[in-house]
């Protein structure tokens, strides 16, 4: 998929770095690139999915979009009315910036400024990354940071298509995408939550 830039309104936040807009009628999941906010059961969790909430919920957004991450989330830059969202997480000390181009990581500077004033988890004395949290509590949550590295890896159109049976999915990200996002309730015919079972064995979600 190329980069493409749309507006579209917001229809619910996930947590602090993760919202699902409509476009053309489908539900899409946008991870906001190059930040990565608490967990909703680490310290400041709820308040960044409400500081998120707060500047996007429910309303029309801006989408410039990158790749597809590996869970099937358009990795994107959002804004509204020409304010980054991205960076006003990290500048009301609800997210950590988290980029692999360290050299010119765009949000360094409103996370320096965060940290200096105490704002949000930087109030905190010894406040923990996500990353790090991730690793300590892979029970709890085992979705890995969804920032974008060198050569991301890109696995499928992220519009739904007319795929219906599991024999036309390719893999279970693809198969949990068509099941989540997509809508399409035939891939998991048990009702466990878990599509194609064949594809997906051991890995709910």
């Amino acid at each position: 998929m190329h980069a493409e830039v749309f507006d579209a309104p917001v229809l619910f936040v996930s947590d602090g770095d993760s919202i699902t807009v409509s476009r053309d009628g489908e539900r899409i999941k946008i991870r906001l690139a190059d930040i990565d906010a608490p967990e909703r059961a680490q310290p400041y969790g709820k308040q960044s999915r409400a500081s998120l909430r707060e500047l996007v919920g429910k309303r029309r957004v801006r989408i410039d979009s990158r790749v597809v991450d590996q869970y099937g989330r358009l990795v994107a830059q959002v804004s509204i009315e020409g304010q980054d969202v991205n960076r006003e997480q990290v500048r009301r000390g609800m997210a950590w910036t988290y980029s692999y181009r360290s050299a010119d990581n765009p949000y360094q500077h409103s996370q320096d400024e965060a940290r200096a004033a105490g704002r949000g988890l930087w109030s905190q004395p010894d406040p923990q990354p996500p990353w790090r949290w991730r690793k300590d509590h892979p029970r709890i949550d085992n979705e890995l940071p969804a920032v974008t590295r060198d050569k991301p890896v890109m696995l499928y159109d992220m519009h739904c298509g007319g795929k219906r049976r599991c024999a036309e999915i390719s893999s279970c990200d693809e198969a949990y995408f068509y099941l989540v996002s997509c809508g399409v309730k035939s891939l998991d015919g048990d009702g466990d939550g878990i599509p194609c079972a064949a594809l997906c064995a051991g890995q709910a979600r």
